[in-house]
């Protein structure tokens, strides 16, 4: 009974909210959305290495979309929350998106990026959601761009820290200590 209480909950909260609503699971990338983002990050600065730029760029899009497969993702963002969490899969959290990404990107050992994890705070209406964000080396979160591969599941959505309006972006070692206080 309780399973079926909290799929119930779980199913009105994704119709809310409109979870049905999101961009259809792919399992291909565009070359062209890869350059677009590389040139984007080539933006972040001067400093910023081409190659690096361009390597940051296609391991954000194909890594994403091989999570996707590797959690088995084949529904909108919350209704895979929603089998994670009564453990119909094992990952695909926005927390193991980013944890992964991070992780991922990190292994390319950047000398002109700068690779953070950011939490967008629980407000109401909006749960809480983690991503990873990529800057030059030495600028903050705001100065970065958002790398959300589980906003779109899989599908990578990438965009200026400051022009993603969706969320309230911030270091996750400050929204952890905020959290724990409470």
């Amino acid at each position: 009974m309780k399973k079926i209480y909290s799929w119930l909950v779980v199913a009105m909260a994704v119709l809310t909210l409109g979870g049905c609503a999101a961009r259809p699971i792919v399992d291909t990338v565009d070359q062209k959305e890869i350059d677009e983002l590389a040139v984007a990050i080539q933006g972040l600065g001067e400093d910023v290495a081409p190659q690096e730029a361009a390597r940051a760029a296609d391991v954000a899009y194909r890594y994403s979309l091989q999570l996707a497969q590797e959690y088995q993702v084949t529904d909108p963002p919350l209704v895979h929350n929603a089998k994670v969490i009564n453990g119909l899969r094992s990952r695909g959290l926005c927390n193991d998106w980013a944890e992964d990404l991070n992780k991922r990107l990190k292994k390319e050992r950047f000398s002109t990026l700068a690779i953070h994890w950011a939490i967008s705070p629980p407000e109401p209406f909006r749960i809480i959601h983690h991503t990873a964000i990529i800057s030059k080396v030495g600028d903050t979160i705001d100065d970065g761009i958002v790398l959300d591969p589980w906003r779109n599941s899989g599908a990578l959505f990438w965009a200026p820290t400051k022009a993603d309006k969706r969320y309230n972006w911030r270091p996750r070692m400050e929204v952890r200590e905020e959290l724990l206080k409470r």
